[in-house]
């Protein structure tokens, strides 16, 4: 994995289109909240969870 800042996209909309791809399949949906009060989700888990919430 990279580390942003250290790479160069070759114009705005190709590092746009990279960094929304890694937020959407790395950051929301693998990466851990590691603290108790998030209840070790993900982020797309805990917005999921507090939709169904407003719902119910």
């Amino acid at each position: 994995m990279e580390e942003i800042g250290t790479r160069v996209w070759p114009d705005r909309a190709t590092a746009r289109a990279e960094v929304f791809t890694f937020l959407e399949t790395f950051y929301n949906r693998r990466r851990l909240r590691k603290r108790k009060i998030f209840g070790y989700l993900t982020p797309a888990e805990t917005r999921q969870r507090h939709q169904h919430a407003l719902v119910a």
